[in-house]
């Protein structure tokens, strides 16, 4: 039976109460939580309670358990991810990496296209394509923060350096501008929040039942053509999508008295 209090269950009160502990000072940011018993004496509730609670908060991004270490308070910013500025700023700067990540290339290959994949690549599923998948890592403390994948077609990526299992001297899309003498045009992301697949989770190193955020972004080549289809997945509680453009200045719009 649910423990239960005035309707709210206890393992609810129990995530309220630390969660505000928290949010006056009582832990600061980075600080380890006492042990389970220790909270469960001290606000008198189960140990089964206790852990539900905590799960509600981890779930929330609020602390973060370190399997052999304990539980403990969040203190790192979330990563702020701007879509738009990933090929300009690649152009010019060579160190593109933020917060100091290590860049792990997991798999790099011919294989089936996924169907989720096929559709953005504009092939039939199964199609063979080049494959590189991903994994970036705090350089520190070894925490895995991105998983993913580029998808390329074997007309171009076939039977180069890109199916070899190493990190590339450049941005990706720079190694294919380089073997394919075609330049990124245009660009189109898909993002949306979802539940982890087990490989997933298992390679970020977080609960099955912790969101994360998954975007899809495929580019193409000023003629039409798929130069690459690339899917990024981060723990949901450490990124931030920005989104900054210019408003364009409808005519029609300004005279509309709604402003609609």
């Amino acid at each position: 039976m649910t423990e239960t209090a005035a309707g709210v269950p206890k393992y609810h009160r129990f995530a309220n109460a630390l969660r505000q502990a928290i949010q006056e000072g009582t832990y600061d940011a980075g600080q380890k939580l006492p042990p389970e018993d220790q909270l469960a004496q001290q606000y008198r509730m189960s140990l089964p309670t206790i852990r539900q609670g905590l799960g509600v908060l981890v779930a929330e991004g609020l602390i973060d358990r370190q399997h052999g270490k304990g539980t403990f308070v969040k203190n790192e910013r979330p990563l702020l991810r701007k879509s738009r500025n990933r090929y300009g700023r690649a152009r010019h700067d060579s160190k593109l990496l933020t917060r100091d990540l290590q860049h792990s290339i997991t798999f790099a290959g011919r294989a089936p296209v996924p169907t989720s994949v096929a559709e953005a690549m504009g092939v039939e599923p199964d199609t063979e394509v080049v494959i590189r998948r991903r994994l970036l890592s705090d350089r520190e403390t070894g925490r895995p923060e991105e998983f993913g994948a580029s998808y390329l077609p074997v007309e171009v990526a076939g039977g180069t350096y890109l199916e070899e299992p190493k990190v590339v001297p450049k941005a990706l899309f720079l190694c294919v501008e380089e073997i394919s003498g075609k330049r990124y045009h245009e660009a189109r992301d898909l993002w949306r929040s979802r539940m982890p697949t087990p490989e997933e989770a298992d390679a970020l190193e977080i609960p099955t039942g912790m969101a994360v955020m998954h975007v899809m972004h495929t580019a193409y080549s000023d003629d039409g053509e798929v130069l690459e289809v690339s899917e990024s997945i981060w723990p949901a509680d450490r990124i931030i999508v920005v989104d900054e453009y210019a408003i364009e200045q409808d005519a029609t719009a300004l005279d509309s008295p709604s402003g609609v």
